[in-house]
Protein backbone atom coordinates (compact mmCIF):
# COMPACT_ATOMS: atom_id res chain seq x y z
CA UNK A 1 0.00 0.00 0.00
CA UNK A 2 3.29 2.07 0.23
CA UNK A 3 3.86 4.24 -2.79
CA UNK A 4 7.08 5.83 -3.45
CA UNK A 5 7.67 9.33 -3.04
CA UNK A 6 7.92 11.79 -5.70
CA UNK A 7 10.84 13.59 -6.72
CA UNK A 8 11.46 16.83 -5.46
CA UNK A 9 14.64 19.24 -5.54
CA UNK A 10 15.80 20.69 -2.20
CA UNK A 11 16.29 19.66 1.44
CA UNK A 12 13.50 21.95 2.81
CA UNK A 13 11.15 20.02 -0.11
CA UNK A 14 11.78 16.82 1.10
CA UNK A 15 11.50 17.72 4.69
CA UNK A 16 8.12 19.31 4.27
CA UNK A 17 6.88 16.44 2.29
CA UNK A 18 8.05 13.77 5.16
CA UNK A 19 6.29 16.21 7.51
CA UNK A 20 3.23 15.86 5.30
CA UNK A 21 3.73 12.15 5.09
CA UNK A 22 3.84 12.04 8.93
CA UNK A 23 0.64 13.83 9.50
CA UNK A 24 -1.33 12.22 7.33
CA UNK A 25 -0.38 8.93 8.76
CA UNK A 26 -0.97 10.29 12.12
CA UNK A 27 -4.48 11.89 10.90
CA UNK A 28 -5.71 8.45 9.30
CA UNK A 29 -4.29 6.27 12.42
CA UNK A 30 -6.33 8.35 15.06
CA UNK A 31 -9.52 7.88 13.04
CA UNK A 32 -9.13 4.23 11.91
CA UNK A 33 -7.51 3.16 15.20
CA UNK A 34 -7.40 5.48 17.93
CA UNK A 35 -4.10 6.34 17.32
CA UNK A 36 -2.92 2.67 18.85
CA UNK A 37 -2.51 0.14 16.72
CA UNK A 38 -2.17 -2.20 19.72
CA UNK A 39 0.01 -4.71 17.37
CA UNK A 40 0.44 -7.10 19.66
CA UNK A 41 -2.99 -8.30 18.85
CA UNK A 42 -1.38 -9.35 15.16
CA UNK A 43 2.28 -10.26 15.76
CA UNK A 44 2.36 -13.23 18.87
CA UNK A 45 1.95 -15.72 19.40
CA UNK A 46 4.66 -16.87 17.14
CA UNK A 47 3.31 -19.53 14.44
CA UNK A 48 -0.13 -19.07 15.35
CA UNK A 49 -2.00 -19.38 12.47
CA UNK A 50 -4.89 -17.24 13.22
CA UNK A 51 -8.86 -17.75 13.55
CA UNK A 52 -9.46 -18.77 10.48
CA UNK A 53 -6.44 -19.82 8.84
CA UNK A 54 -6.08 -16.50 6.51
CA UNK A 55 -2.54 -15.97 4.34
CA UNK A 56 -1.44 -13.06 2.65
CA UNK A 57 -2.43 -14.98 -0.59
CA UNK A 58 -5.84 -15.55 0.46
CA UNK A 59 -8.24 -12.90 -1.15
CA UNK A 60 -9.95 -11.86 1.97
CA UNK A 61 -6.62 -10.90 3.42
CA UNK A 62 -6.27 -8.68 -0.15
CA UNK A 63 -9.06 -7.16 -0.08
CA UNK A 64 -9.45 -6.11 3.74
CA UNK A 65 -5.51 -4.82 3.32
CA UNK A 66 -6.12 -2.47 0.78
CA UNK A 67 -6.59 1.26 2.12
CA UNK A 68 -8.70 2.74 -0.77
CA UNK A 69 -10.84 -0.57 -1.46
CA UNK A 70 -11.55 -0.84 1.86
CA UNK A 71 -12.75 2.65 2.86
CA UNK A 72 -15.09 3.35 0.00
CA UNK A 73 -16.43 0.10 0.37
CA UNK A 74 -16.71 0.77 4.03
CA UNK A 75 -18.50 3.57 3.01
CA UNK A 76 -21.35 2.07 1.17
CA UNK A 77 -21.72 -0.71 3.66
CA UNK A 78 -23.11 1.64 6.23
CA UNK A 79 -25.45 3.36 3.05
CA UNK A 80 -26.62 -0.31 2.24
CA UNK A 81 -27.13 -1.46 5.63
CA UNK A 82 -29.26 1.44 6.44
CA UNK A 83 -31.83 0.22 4.23
CA UNK A 84 -32.95 -2.58 6.17
CA UNK A 85 -35.25 -1.01 8.65
CA UNK A 86 -34.56 -3.17 11.73
CA UNK A 87 -31.23 -3.09 11.21
CA UNK A 88 -31.14 1.06 10.64
CA UNK A 89 -33.38 0.82 13.97
CA UNK A 90 -30.98 -0.70 16.24
CA UNK A 91 -28.72 1.16 15.52
CA UNK A 92 -30.87 4.56 15.44
CA UNK A 93 -31.72 3.94 19.18
CA UNK A 94 -28.70 2.26 20.56
CA UNK A 95 -25.47 3.42 18.47
CA UNK A 96 -23.79 6.74 19.73
CA UNK A 97 -22.35 7.02 16.41
CA UNK A 98 -23.07 10.69 15.80
CA UNK A 99 -21.86 11.64 18.95
CA UNK A 100 -18.59 10.00 18.89
CA UNK A 101 -18.09 8.82 15.02
CA UNK A 102 -14.65 8.23 15.28
CA UNK A 103 -15.02 5.57 17.97
CA UNK A 104 -17.87 4.16 16.54
CA UNK A 105 -15.42 3.71 13.31
CA UNK A 106 -12.53 2.50 16.02
CA UNK A 107 -14.25 -0.26 16.88
CA UNK A 108 -15.37 -1.05 13.63
CA UNK A 109 -12.00 -1.10 12.08
CA UNK A 110 -10.73 -3.10 14.97
CA UNK A 111 -13.21 -6.00 14.63
CA UNK A 112 -12.23 -6.37 11.17
CA UNK A 113 -8.65 -6.02 10.92
CA UNK A 114 -8.07 -8.17 14.33
CA UNK A 115 -10.39 -11.09 12.79
CA UNK A 116 -8.24 -10.54 9.32
CA UNK A 117 -5.02 -10.25 10.23
CA UNK A 118 -4.90 -11.11 14.59
CA UNK A 119 -4.09 -13.88 16.40
CA UNK A 120 -7.00 -16.67 17.58
CA UNK A 121 -6.48 -15.00 21.28
CA UNK A 122 -7.68 -11.76 20.03
CA UNK A 123 -9.89 -12.63 17.27
CA UNK A 124 -12.14 -14.62 19.63
CA UNK A 125 -11.74 -11.79 21.76
CA UNK A 126 -13.25 -9.28 19.57
CA UNK A 127 -15.81 -11.64 18.41
CA UNK A 128 -17.10 -12.48 21.80
CA UNK A 129 -17.28 -8.95 22.77
CA UNK A 130 -19.13 -8.05 19.94
CA UNK A 131 -21.43 -10.90 20.40
CA UNK A 132 -21.82 -9.42 24.20
CA UNK A 133 -22.60 -6.24 22.85
CA UNK A 134 -25.41 -7.35 20.47
CA UNK A 135 -27.70 -9.30 23.19
CA UNK A 136 -27.85 -6.21 24.74
CA UNK A 137 -28.93 -3.77 21.72
CA UNK A 138 -32.86 -4.94 21.38
CA UNK A 139 -36.20 -2.86 21.17
CA UNK A 140 -39.34 -2.28 18.60
CA UNK A 141 -38.51 -0.21 15.27
CA UNK A 142 -40.69 2.85 14.68
CA UNK A 143 -43.17 0.49 12.20
CA UNK A 144 -43.68 -1.18 15.43
CA UNK A 145 -41.69 -4.75 14.84
CA UNK A 146 -39.39 -5.81 17.45
CA UNK A 147 -35.74 -6.64 16.21
CA UNK A 148 -32.58 -8.07 18.19
CA UNK A 149 -28.67 -7.24 17.22
CA UNK A 150 -28.31 -11.43 17.31
CA UNK A 151 -31.33 -12.29 15.14
CA UNK A 152 -28.96 -14.63 12.78
CA UNK A 153 -31.18 -13.09 9.77
CA UNK A 154 -30.29 -9.76 10.47
CA UNK A 155 -26.58 -10.28 10.93
CA UNK A 156 -26.75 -12.40 7.63
CA UNK A 157 -28.02 -8.85 6.42
CA UNK A 158 -25.43 -6.53 7.73
CA UNK A 159 -22.70 -9.20 6.99
CA UNK A 160 -23.46 -9.49 3.45
CA UNK A 161 -24.24 -5.80 2.93
CA UNK A 162 -20.28 -5.52 4.44
CA UNK A 163 -18.32 -8.18 2.11
CA UNK A 164 -20.51 -6.85 -0.79
CA UNK A 165 -19.56 -3.50 -0.51
CA UNK A 166 -15.78 -3.82 0.68
CA UNK A 167 -15.15 -6.54 -2.47
CA UNK A 168 -16.95 -3.81 -4.74
CA UNK A 169 -14.38 -1.04 -3.56
CA UNK A 170 -11.46 -3.11 -3.65
CA UNK A 171 -12.46 -4.34 -7.65
CA UNK A 172 -13.37 -0.24 -8.30
CA UNK A 173 -10.02 0.89 -6.62
CA UNK A 174 -6.93 -1.26 -5.86
CA UNK A 175 -4.42 -1.33 -8.73
CA UNK A 176 -5.47 -3.44 -11.64
CA UNK A 177 -3.04 -6.04 -11.43
CA UNK A 178 -4.23 -6.40 -7.32
CA UNK A 179 -8.24 -6.87 -8.64
CA UNK A 180 -9.48 -10.62 -7.75
CA UNK A 181 -10.57 -12.96 -10.42
CA UNK A 182 -14.27 -14.55 -10.64
CA UNK A 183 -12.95 -17.46 -8.61
CA UNK A 184 -11.19 -15.00 -6.20
CA UNK A 185 -14.14 -13.45 -5.75
CA UNK A 186 -16.09 -16.64 -4.86
CA UNK A 187 -13.04 -17.64 -2.20
CA UNK A 188 -13.42 -13.82 -0.66
CA UNK A 189 -17.21 -14.46 0.24
CA UNK A 190 -16.32 -17.77 1.54
CA UNK A 191 -12.98 -16.91 3.30
CA UNK A 192 -15.12 -13.92 4.89
CA UNK A 193 -18.51 -16.33 5.90
CA UNK A 194 -17.06 -17.96 9.08
CA UNK A 195 -16.96 -14.41 10.71
CA UNK A 196 -20.69 -14.09 10.52
CA UNK A 197 -21.27 -17.34 11.22
CA UNK A 198 -18.86 -16.79 14.51
CA UNK A 199 -21.35 -14.16 15.50
CA UNK A 200 -24.52 -16.34 14.71
CA UNK A 201 -25.51 -15.18 10.91
CA UNK A 202 -26.39 -18.05 9.11
CA UNK A 203 -27.34 -19.21 5.46
CA UNK A 204 -24.84 -17.00 4.76
CA UNK A 205 -23.81 -16.56 0.84
CA UNK A 206 -20.46 -17.95 -0.23
CA UNK A 207 -20.25 -17.08 -3.82
CA UNK A 208 -20.60 -13.80 -5.66
CA UNK A 209 -23.66 -14.98 -7.25
CA UNK A 210 -24.68 -15.94 -4.11
CA UNK A 211 -24.39 -12.51 -2.27
CA UNK A 212 -26.22 -11.38 -5.88
CA UNK A 213 -29.21 -13.34 -5.40
CA UNK A 214 -29.58 -12.91 -1.91
CA UNK A 215 -29.50 -8.72 -2.28
CA UNK A 216 -32.32 -9.75 -4.52
CA UNK A 217 -34.37 -11.67 -2.16
CA UNK A 218 -34.19 -8.71 0.34
CA UNK A 219 -35.44 -5.58 -2.05
CA UNK A 220 -38.93 -6.09 -0.80
CA UNK A 221 -37.89 -5.56 2.59
CA UNK A 222 -35.76 -2.83 2.11
CA UNK A 223 -36.26 0.70 1.73
CA UNK A 224 -34.86 4.30 3.25
CA UNK A 225 -36.37 5.39 6.41
CA UNK A 226 -36.36 9.10 7.96
CA UNK A 227 -33.51 7.41 10.59
CA UNK A 228 -31.54 5.73 7.46
CA UNK A 229 -31.69 9.15 5.69
CA UNK A 230 -30.39 10.56 8.00
CA UNK A 231 -27.49 8.27 9.20
CA UNK A 232 -26.67 9.02 5.37
CA UNK A 233 -26.15 13.00 5.81
CA UNK A 234 -24.67 12.66 8.61
CA UNK A 235 -22.17 10.08 6.62
CA UNK A 236 -21.25 12.80 4.28
CA UNK A 237 -20.90 15.69 5.91
CA UNK A 238 -18.58 14.51 8.47
CA UNK A 239 -15.20 15.46 9.44
CA UNK A 240 -13.40 17.25 12.23
CA UNK A 241 -11.21 19.22 9.69
CA UNK A 242 -11.83 20.64 6.56
CA UNK A 243 -8.95 18.49 5.71
CA UNK A 244 -11.35 15.32 6.82
CA UNK A 245 -14.83 16.63 5.63
CA UNK A 246 -12.98 17.07 2.15
CA UNK A 247 -11.70 13.68 2.13
CA UNK A 248 -15.16 12.12 3.30
CA UNK A 249 -16.60 13.87 0.77
CA UNK A 250 -15.08 13.07 -1.85
CA UNK A 251 -14.49 9.21 -0.75
CA UNK A 252 -18.87 8.58 0.12
CA UNK A 253 -19.08 10.24 -3.58
CA UNK A 254 -16.95 7.56 -4.44
CA UNK A 255 -18.62 4.74 -2.46
CA UNK A 256 -22.17 6.40 -4.04
CA UNK A 257 -20.70 4.69 -7.75
CA UNK A 258 -20.15 1.22 -6.06
CA UNK A 259 -23.63 0.84 -4.47
CA UNK A 260 -26.24 -1.49 -6.98
CA UNK A 261 -29.03 1.19 -8.55
CA UNK A 262 -31.62 0.67 -6.87
CA UNK A 263 -30.04 1.30 -3.50
CA UNK A 264 -28.82 4.84 -4.66
CA UNK A 265 -32.56 5.46 -6.18
CA UNK A 266 -33.81 4.14 -2.47
CA UNK A 267 -31.66 6.59 -0.70
CA UNK A 268 -32.33 9.12 -3.14
CA UNK A 269 -28.79 9.90 -4.37
CA UNK A 270 -28.79 11.39 -7.43
CA UNK A 271 -25.34 11.26 -9.31
CA UNK A 272 -25.70 11.19 -13.00
CA UNK A 273 -23.14 8.00 -14.13
CA UNK A 274 -20.93 10.48 -16.13
CA UNK A 275 -20.04 12.60 -12.83
CA UNK A 276 -19.61 9.27 -10.96
CA UNK A 277 -17.41 7.80 -13.77
CA UNK A 278 -15.14 11.08 -15.00
CA UNK A 279 -15.12 12.71 -11.38
CA UNK A 280 -15.59 10.86 -8.53
CA UNK A 281 -13.45 7.62 -9.21
CA UNK A 282 -10.67 9.86 -10.55
CA UNK A 283 -10.54 12.27 -7.85
CA UNK A 284 -10.77 8.77 -5.07
CA UNK A 285 -8.70 7.76 -6.76
CA UNK A 286 -6.15 10.19 -6.55
CA UNK A 287 -7.06 10.91 -2.75
CA UNK A 288 -6.68 7.28 -1.73
CA UNK A 289 -3.24 6.71 -3.49
CA UNK A 290 -2.30 9.89 -1.68
CA UNK A 291 -3.52 8.40 1.79
CA UNK A 292 -1.79 5.24 0.62
CA UNK A 293 0.88 7.14 0.39
CA UNK A 294 0.85 8.53 3.76
CA UNK A 295 0.34 5.44 5.44
CA UNK A 296 3.29 3.73 4.24
CA UNK A 297 3.32 -0.13 4.35
CA UNK A 298 0.91 -1.53 6.61
CA UNK A 299 2.30 -2.19 10.22
CA UNK A 300 -0.58 -4.47 11.19
CA UNK A 301 0.27 -6.41 8.40
CA UNK A 302 3.58 -6.77 8.70
CA UNK A 303 3.22 -7.71 12.42
CA UNK A 304 0.80 -10.70 10.72
CA UNK A 305 3.60 -11.87 8.45
CA UNK A 306 5.98 -12.10 11.34
CA UNK A 307 3.47 -13.93 13.50
CA UNK A 308 2.56 -16.34 10.80
CA UNK A 309 6.09 -16.93 9.82
CA UNK A 310 6.74 -18.47 12.93
CA UNK A 311 4.91 -21.54 12.09
CA UNK A 312 7.13 -21.88 9.45
CA UNK A 313 10.30 -21.68 11.15
CA UNK A 314 8.69 -24.17 13.68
Amino acid sequence: MGGSIPSVEGHGSLEALVGLRDRIAAELSAALHGGDLRLERYAVPPGDPGLFGITPEDPVWRVHGQVTGMLTGGFAALMLQSLHPLAMAGVDQHSDFRADPVGRLNGTVRFITTTTFGSSPAAREVIDLVRRIHIRVHGTAPDGRPYRADDPDLLTWVHTAEVRSFLAGHQAYAPRTHRLTRAECDAYYRQAAPVAEELGARDVPRTSSGAESYLTRMRPRLHATPAALDSVRFLRAFGRTPRERLAVRVLTNASIGILPDWARAELGVRRPSPVRTCWDRPLATAVGRTLEWGLGPSEIQAAARGRLAGAREA
